[in-house]
């Protein structure tokens, strides 16, 4: 009974999400309407306290919480730019991480040449300055160690402001969402995601299940590394890194690590229907008024330190 419930919350949540599957990452004019919109609508929810939030807080570094109910002290920037590496959406000011997601990055753009032959990365979100639930988008990235990175390569030219919160990320998926569109992807795009997979520190990689066709594919009798790489909607256009709790950090809230094996028999082809009559076949809306949105996570739901976390200079 556990595992249909669970198929039937993920089925459910799929349909909730189908719009938004297809559409590239927003663009500045629309990040900032959709901002404005819920600020005003739920003043006082954790995400309007944090999201509002421009500066780190001046504390130990510390990621507090679990990924999807948490904050973040003692944030670093990722700088805007590197040798190897371009932030995007500079306007959502998400650049901010613990100081491990921040320098694994700095490691894993440095070894991108080497990998992928492209000349480096376009990183997407990772978390606010102070973490903490997020205005748009995102229920995780709230404890600093969780970073978005496009699948489309840096180019050799440095992006300007306009291209940097604009340019569309490319699509990865086919039109069918059941693979990938072999226009786009290429074998690059599985030595990268499989250089990251053996990193020690990271937790679980997230890609669109269209994707993870692919990877499973492609990897051959090689599977093992793949235990860590999981379906979910979305991330068509991006992957998704997420960092294991540092060492001896009793505030933060790690995963249990993966035991479930390569997932790409009976679990991959569930997820990939799934989304495939949620894009194509979604359910009828109910007749009658729709229901209210729930309130959003408030402060009160977050760990007691985060309230430090937030008003700490």
């Amino acid at each position: 009974m556990r595992t249909i419930s669970r198929i039937a919350a993920i089925a459910t949540a799929l349909a909730a999400f189908a719009p938004a599957i297809g559409m590239a990452q927003s663009t500045a004019d629309q990040e900032a309407k959709n901002r404005a919109a819920n600020i005003a609508a739920f003043p006082d929810a954790a995400r309007a306290l944090f999201g509002q939030k421009t500066t780190p807080a001046s504390m130990q570094a510390r990621a507090i919480g679990s990924y999807a109910r948490g904050c973040l002290a003692g944030a670093r920037a990722l700088p805007v730019d590197g040798a190897s590496w371009q932030v995007m959406r500079l306007n959502r000011n998400r650049n901010w991480g613990h100081p491990v997601l921040v320098g694994y990055l700095e490691q894993l753009a440095a070894e991108v040449p080497r990998i992928t032959g492209w000349p480096g990365l376009l990183v997407g979100d990772m978390s606010q300055p102070r973490g903490g639930p997020m205005l748009t988008g995102h229920a995780s990235h709230q404890i600093g160690l969780d970073a978005d990175v496009w699948l489309t390569p840096m180019p050799r030219a440095r992006l300007d402001g306009e291209q940097r919160e604009n340019m569309p990320a490319v699509n990865m998926a086919r039109a069918d969402w059941r693979d990938v569109d072999p226009r786009n992807w290429t074998p690059a795009h599985t030595r990268l995601i499989k250089a990251v997979a053996a990193e020690p520190r990271v937790e679980r990689i997230f890609v669109n299940p269209a994707l993870k066709v692919a990877l499973c594919r492609e990897a051959g009798a090689d599977k093992g590394w793949l235990d860590k790489v999981r379906p979910i909607w979305g991330h068509n256009y991006h992957f998704h890194i997420r960092m294991a709790c540092p060492a001896g950090m009793a505030s933060c809230q790690g995963q249990e690590p993966p035991s479930f094996g390569d997932g790409c028999g009976a679990e991959l082809s569930g997820w990939v229907e799934r989304q495939h009559d949620a894009i194509f076949n979604p359910p009828k809306p109910k007749p009658g008024p729709k229901p209210k949105p729930k309130p959003p996570m408030s402060l009160e739901a977050l760990p007691p330190e985060c309230r430090q976390v937030l008003v700490s200079n």
